[in-house]
């Protein structure tokens, strides 16, 4: 039988496997930001408060996980043996070599970091330079990519143009011609590029901040 403690850890877990806080996971799945606060777990009564199964569909949806990866994260069979995964600096991804035309890393010779629970064969790891990405993301933070994870409205997304440049924004919106990406630092402008002018655009599904 599952426990009340079980459920709630899973979906911390999984909050935190996917890049988000408790709160961060239900904005992103639609949710009021307090659903998933500690202090709605108990009732003013002493009584244990469980997450509905629409709460935990929506938070699949909004991650992109299975049910079998959640239940697995319940089970505490929790994550995958680790693996290790190419770790790229974010000025040597902006150089050629290192990704193929469908944004997939290719080639040796990269550091690598041993990292569990990622499913994706062809994610890496990016290891933030500079301050340009503050306050979310600081010098040396290092971001989970998955090139093959489907990317939505609102996702933090690692964004390379043809010309070599590689940046780190929000998806804000993608029409059939263009894509608008929202900065996540407030002293950088927002910028809209031309769907010709991008080379690949992944989503980031982890950060070490």
């Amino acid at each position: 039988m599952l426990s009340h403690d079980q459920i709630w850890s899973a979906i911390d877990a999984l909050a935190q496997r996917y890049g988000f806080t408790a709160s961060g996971l239900a904005r992103k799945a639609g949710l009021d930001a307090t659903t998933f606060n500690r202090s709605k777990r108990i009732g003013p009564d002493g009584r244990e408060r469980w997450p509905s199964t629409e709460s935990i569909a929506k938070i699949l949806a909004a991650t992109g996980a299975s049910l079998d990866e959640f239940m697995s994260v319940v089970m505490r069979r929790g994550a995958a043996p680790s693996r290790t995964i190419p770790l790229i600096g974010f000025a040597q991804a902006g150089s050629g070599g290192f990704f193929d035309d469908g944004g997939f890393p290719v080639g040796t010779g990269w550091e690598e970091v041993a990292f569990p629970g990622v499913a994706d064969e062809k994610a890496y790891a990016l290891e933030i330079s500079g301050d340009s990405m503050l306050p979310l993301y600081r010098d040396g933070d290092t971001i989970i990519v998955s090139p093959t994870a489907t990317v939505r409205r609102g996702d933090r997304v690692v964004v390379k143009t043809i010309e070599g440049e590689v940046l780190a924004k929000q998806l804000k919106r993608q029409t059939a011609k263009t894509v608008e990406l929202a900065s996540l630092n407030p002293e950088h402008g927002d910028r809209v590029l031309p769907l010709a002018e991008i080379a690949f655009m992944a989503r980031v599904i982890w950060a070490s901040q």
